[in-house]
């Protein structure tokens, strides 16, 4: 008799696992976050006088804040984890099967097509979150008039919705999505081929070392890649309507709004928070999915040395 085909996990599993892991790591990165979001949007001429590094926006939140709100708009993400990363690592969980022939897993270009479209479908779905969690963290650089003040994530939507109408959920969709395409594409199709190339060298072997140094690989290539992309769909999702007129077109005016007003690398600006905070995640996220990936095919499939991605 041949080889059996290895049990699979069943895909409602899979998308709950990849909520699941990206909640968990949420919780470890929300501060980074929100140091992140401050920095993506200071520079407007609206609020000239703001941190300018990392340090400067951590000491001007325990200053004027109190050192809780490093936490502010945790219920947004992890609600954005729950509808983005459930979905996106669901739904290339299942097309990575798909897509392996005889256990042997698809090439670069392949991954990176599967991570792009996974990547897509999980940011319309999460859209109403990321909005959410941009107004959350951004609200306490704004003056006291000003303030949104979002009770919490479900507060936030309903009054987003009552004040501003349903599209509004929606606003900056389009470079949500195309930052998780670029994200989703390098993020996930790098994992894979980091993964897969440290196995290779015979040096490593499934396990929490090896899901690491895949993790941070891919951390780096995805902070350098989608930059650009995020700082546009930051500013898109925050902005206000003045004199009943969006701030912003669209997303290439905001980005050459950037580069004429603050210079061509403001359009990286907050990247070490913003790798701090993308590469921690990436690594919990994946050490959180490996392992229960792992503890299922163990305890309920019973077959163990099955890796995730």
């Amino acid at each position: 008799m041949g080889d059996k085909e290895p049990k699979r996990i069943p895909n409602y599993v899979k998308f709950a696992f990849g909520g699941a892991s990206g909640m968990m790591a949420t919780v470890f990165v929300q501060p980074l976050d929100l140091i992140k979001n401050r920095l993506q949007l200071s520079g407007q001429a609206s609020q000239s006088a703001e941190p300018k590094t990392s340090m400067q926006v951590v000491r001007s939140i325990i200053k004027n804040e109190g050192i809780r709100t490093i936490y502010t708009g945790l219920s947004a993400g992890l609600l954005r984890q729950a509808t983005y990363t459930t979905t996106r690592l669901g739904i290339y969980t299942w097309l990575f099967e798909s897509f392996s022939k005889e256990g042997v897993p698809p090439n670069f270009l392949t991954k990176a097509a599967l991570g792009m479209l996974s990547g897509m479908c999980g940011a319309f779905i999460g859209t109403p979150a990321e909005v959410a969690l941009i107004r959350m963290t951004a609200d306490g650089r704004l003056p006291l008039a000003e303030r949104r003040n979002y009770k919490n994530v479900f507060n936030a939507l309903l009054r987003i919705y009552r004040e501003e109408g349903l599209l509004t959920l929606w606003r900056g969709a389009v470079p949500t999505m195309g930052r998780a395409m670029v994200v989703n594409g390098a993020q996930l199709a790098s994992y894979s081929q980091a993964k897969q190339s440290l196995v290779n060298t015979g040096y490593f072997q499934e396990g929490i070392l090896l899901h690491f140094m895949a993790s941070m690989i891919s951390g780096l290539v995805t902070t350098a890649a989608s930059m650009p992309v995020d700082i546009a769909k930051t500013r898109i999702q925050n902005m206000k309507n003045i004199d009943g007129k969006p701030e912003f077109k669209g997303p290439l005016d905001v980005l050459g709004k950037i580069v004429k007003n603050e210079g061509v690398f403001a359009l990286w600006k907050g990247f070490f928070p913003y790798y701090f905070r993308l590469g921690p995640h990436t690594v919990i996220t994946f050490i959180f999915l490996e392992q229960m990936n792992g503890a299922y095919n163990k305890y309920i499939l019973k077959q163990e040395g099955v890796g995730a991605l």
